[in-house]
Formats: C-alpha cells, structure tokens, sequence
C-alpha cells in the first residue's frame, strides 16, 4: 500500500479556485482511466514534509457486496469514503484498479474510472473530515473488455486539498469484479415410473467479457437438489462436477413427484447461480 503526497509550490493565500488545481485534474476531456490513474500517482512523491496531507478511511464498494456483470451488463456502483485534511479537501478522484503500481500504464492491468468527480461534504461537528461518494457507471461489455480480469480490485482514491498539494492510497480497499454465470437443468423421462432411473443433464457457463458470451465453465462443482411436492425446502442429492463446455449429467433413482435443480455456488471469479427447477412426475 502506498499513502502519498505532492507539495505544491503555492503562496501563503489559500487555493479556492478550480482554475488553481492542477489541469490534470480538470481537462476538458476525460482520458482513459488507466492514463489517468497512471498520471495521478506518478506526480506524487515523498516529501519531509507538506501542508496536503489527505487521508482516506471507511471505503465501502457496492454496499460491501460482490460486483457481478454479465456480457452486457450496465451497472451503477456506489463507492462512499471519508476523506480527512487538516488543509480542507478541494477535490478527491476515484480508480477501481488491478496491477501493481497505479504510477505506470504498464504496471496497470486493470481500470476503471467515474464519469463525474466524487462528491465530498464536510463535516458540520468536524472540521476537516468529508464524507464523499463516487459513482462508477460500469458498461460490462465496453469496460471490461481486454480491460482486467475478474477477480480482487482495489481501490485508489486520491485528492487535492486546499493548497493543492495532491495525497492518494492506492489500497484503500478492495472488492471483487465477478462474472455472472447461467445454469439450466432437464431431467428425463417425464413421467416416469417409481425406482426408474432419471437421467440429470445441464450446463454450466459464465460470462466471457472479450468475447461477449457466456461459455462453458468446466471443473466445477454444481449440488444436484431435490424438493418434493408440498414441500418447500430443497435437499443435496449429489455433487456433480462440470465437464467440457461446462456440461452435467448424472442420474438418480425416481421416488416421488418432486423438482430437480442444479446449484453453483460461486467461485474467486465467478458468481453464484442456480437452476430453475424441473418437475418431474412420478408414477
């Protein structure tokens, strides 16, 4: 983790205009996120001392859930941080990022940027302390594409207070960017005879962002479940574990009417998904 800070040469006279803060923080045009990230953090460097000294604390990503994105997936997360400065806080700036150093595009594998800046309101009992809240507008299928992997992001917040001296935490916290995943179920024959055997096929698959499909996710352990007529709860028969192209397929001994369905219950980069249940009547 890196907490650093940039000492701006500026007069006695506090920096209140936007026009005062560095330009890369209010171009006309919004580079890409990567650029931008890269461009914040390397102008950071590690004085004695500084008057801006910003620091960043109780992050919280998407309501401290998971961010699952299907192929085409639009979604709005929600990012909320309190920013402290003795100096005041005259603009934060929030990365959702993967790599090693946020300093270099070429140590960046991964970036994601907000479309507006974050917006910061201080404290009316405590002077200096912002509580701030940025907005990603993510588009799963022109943002994710080539564009990291899913898996743990960080994120990098970063500042200017007052004097426009520039601080930034490139770990503030962390979250996982996961992929959707779809499966389905068809048991067979219906109907059948009691003690005959039921023959379970489905599939497993999940959203590929480069090639904006869901594929076959294969290697995976998926419940085979059954709930009976009348009841409402639904018990593991088996563990079946996913072939290629994220194939299933297993049988059971036919006992009652009841519903059957697959259960996956997600992975590091993958989330969690369930099949509808398919009836079978037995007779």
């Amino acid at each position: 983790m890196r907490i650093q800070v940039r000492a701006a040469a500026v007069s006695g006279a506090v920096v209140v205009s936007a026009l005062a803060l560095p330009a890369a923080a209010h171009a006309a045009e919004r580079p890409g996120a990567s650029a931008k990230l890269g461009a914040f953090a390397a102008e950071s460097v590690h004085p004695d001392t500084s008057l801006g000294n910003i620091t960043f604390s109780k992050a919280v990503i998407n309501g401290g859930q998971d961010i699952v994105l299907g192929v085409a997936t639009r979604k709005s997360v929600t990012v909320t941080y309190t920013a402290t400065s003795s100096s005041g806080v005259a603009l934060t700036e929030a990365f959702l990022w993967q790599g090693t150093d946020p300093s270099s595009t070429d140590t960046i594998t991964g970036s994601l940027g907000t479309d507006d800046d974050p917006s910061c309101t201080e404290s009316t009992t405590r002077t200096g302390v912002y509580s701030c809240k940025a907005v990603f507008h993510i588009n799963a299928a022109s943002d994710l594409k080539k564009n990291g992997a899913a898996g743990t992001w960080k994120l990098f917040l970063g500042g200017y207070d007052l004097y426009a001296n520039a601080s930034y935490n490139d770990d503030v916290a962390t979250t996982k960017i996961k992929k959707a995943a779809q499966l389905t179920l068809d048991a067979t024959p219906e109907p059948v005879q009691k003690g005959k055997a039921i023959t379970v096929t489905g599939r497993l698959k999940r959203a590929d962002w480069n090639a904006g499909t869901y594929s076959g996710y294969s290697g995976q352990k998926a419940l085979l479940q059954y709930r009976k007529k009348g009841s409402r709860t639904y018990t593991t028969l088996k563990t079946v574990t996913s072939g290629t192209g994220g194939s299933l397929k297993t049988t059971v001994k036919a006992t009652a009417d009841g519903y059957y369905r697959f259960s996956f219950a997600a992975s590091t980069t993958t989330a969690a998904s369930t099949s509808a249940g398919d009836y079978v009547d037995v007779k």
